[in-house]
């Protein structure tokens, strides 16, 4: 699996890099700014990209305009961003075509390397990896939408596990629920918010995270 890997500085990049080829990654390009990410983006389509969000030259959003710029260019790019902060407007961005991988995580709520690559892989396989203050975040911003108001508490419950990549049985685990609830709670949320249900996880969280996104802005379906 091949990675575009972007971040300014030194150590942690070859920290990254490092991380990445021992579980067998192979570093395409590990590049330290915006233009040279778009660069590397869009020669090597990478079967992932992994961005910091402010790289050189000014350090404030370089990193997620190269990626957003890159999707453009390639639809469905995979792309997990690592940042200290929450860029809400550029996350809604990212989700916004509702195709290919998309992972946000905070860096300092990593903590080990078996949480990092299975985040770097379910993006990579078209999957989501979202920090739990991101999905906050994207549902706060749309609290007030009437079709996520139709959702139980529980239900939103289920939704934000869904988002960061939670399966099934893992959203059971966290909550202290059976499977077949669980499996309940996801088909009221799909009917709840006019989504065709899916078995493929990866989607069906893309579907829904996709919807939060512009859920104020779209009718509702007849």
């Amino acid at each position: 699996m091949r990675v575009v890997l972007a971040e300014d500085l030194y150590l942690l990049r070859q920290g990254l890099t490092r991380l990445l080829e021992v579980h067998g990654f192979t570093i395409a390009a590990a590049v330290e700014t915006g233009p040279d990410l778009l660069a590397a983006l869009l020669s090597e389509r990478p079967d992932v990209a992994v961005v910091d969000v402010r790289l050189p030259p000014t350090l404030t959003d370089e990193g997620l305009q190269a990626a957003l710029a890159a999707r453009r260019e390639i639809p469905g790019l995979p792309v997990l961003v690592l940042s200290q902060h929450v860029q809400q407007l550029y996350a809604r961005e990212l989700l916004a075509d509702g195709t290919g991988g998309v992972g946000y995580l905070l860096k300092d709520r990593v903590f080990n390397a078996d949480q990092f690559v299975d985040a770097v892989r379910r993006v990579a396989a078209g999957g989501t990896a979202m920090d739990p203050d991101v999905i906050g975040r994207l549902l706060q911003h749309n609290a007030g939408s009437e079709p996520l108001q139709r959702l139980s508490p529980r239900e939103r419950e289920v939704l934000g596990l869904m988002a960061e990549g939670c399966s099934n049985s893992a959203i059971g685990a966290r909550l202290t629920i059976s499977d077949g609830a669980v499996a309940k709670h996801i088909a009221n949320i799909f009917g709840k918010l006019q989504l065709s249900p899916t078995e493929d996880g990866n989607r069906r969280v893309l579907a829904v995270l996709a919807y939060l996104n512009g859920a104020a802005d779209r009718p509702a379906a007849g």
